[in-house]
């Protein structure tokens, strides 16, 4: 079995259509055996598909990803494995644990993501909260920004100036959250502006309904959790969603499916450095 992940500088990368490489597993009898990274040379969302078929790929795992690469995906038999994070080869070994399961809905990074729908397109809600489409010069282009994001006390959360590399995005696309959007949507180039984001306009407030507990012994493999880990659940209709553990002791562990950065209010600066228009 051969598993492809969206890279970059050992992360999953999370926009699957801009995606400049693919680290590409080997595996046998359920252990890598072999790992390779391979450029994508520019290809866009729609050529990637053709490109992990002749790569002789089973499975993807990424980040955000539109429903036409979905569909691209599917026609050509390759497994998809979407709303990924972190380590690339971590997650691969979650999901040959069966611990990494399609989530059907992706958030990306913190100003570069923690962004609600799927990347390409915008279809679906993810984590967080949706948002209508933007007005402005700038929707439907691809932007490219450097931003800051703090916290009231000015703590840093997120920062592309630490990262040297702006972050590009499709305006209005569902990419961003809401306020990130409006405040992008009819910027100029080389303008650059402070806003200040309430929960509603970023991740949403807390929902009390998203933290319950679950008997241990109803629940295979919580015996191996431990509270602030990380871990994909169940709906009653068979769809995954993220959690994290906040509370365990001998008999229930305790879960939380709210965003982590639900309730929070956000502040960033943003630097608008270039428009085009998209793949």
């Amino acid at each position: 079995m051969k598993i492809a992940v969206t890279y970059e500088d050992g992360q999953v990368f999370q926009h699957f259509g801009h995606t400049g490489a693919f680290k590409v597993y080997e595996v046998e009898d359920g252990k890598v055996v072999s790992s390779e990274v391979i450029g994508t040379n520019g290809s866009g969302h729609s050529a990637l598909a053709g490109l992990l078929q002749g790569q002789n790929i089973d499975v993807l795992i990424c980040g955000g990803i539109g429903g036409g690469a979905q569909a691209a995906l599917a026609e050509k038999g390759i497994e998809l494995c979407a709303g990924a994070q972190g380590d690339a080869d971590k997650a691969v070994e979650a999901y040959l644990r069966g611990e990494l399961v399609n989530t059907g809905a992706n958030c990306s990074h913190h100003g570069e993501g923690h962004a609600c729908g799927e990347h390409e397109c915008g279809e679906q809600c993810g984590h967080g909260s949706c948002h209508d489409r933007p007005a402005g010069k700038n929707v439907g282009k691809t932007c490219r920004t450097h931003y800051r994001g703090t916290f009231n006390d000015g703590t840093q959360f997120d920062s592309s100036y630490d990262r040297g590399e702006p972050l590009e995005f499709v305006c209005g696309a569902g990419m961003m959250i809401k306020g990130f959007d409006e405040a992008v949507a009819d910027m100029e180039v080389g303008e650059s502006v402070d806003i200040h984001l309430m929960p509603s306009q970023a991740y949403g407030e807390v929902d009390p309904a998203s933290i319950f507990s679950v008997d241990i012994a109803m629940l295979p493999g919580a015996e191996q959790l431990s509270v602030g880990d990380r871990a994909y659940l169940q709906n009653q209709y068979g769809q995954p969603f993220p959690v994290k553990v906040v509370a365990k002791d001998a008999e229930s562990i305790t879960f939380d499916a709210n965003h982590e950065m639900a309730g929070k209010e956000l502040n960033f600066h943003i630097e608008l450095v270039e428009v085009s228009e998209p793949e």
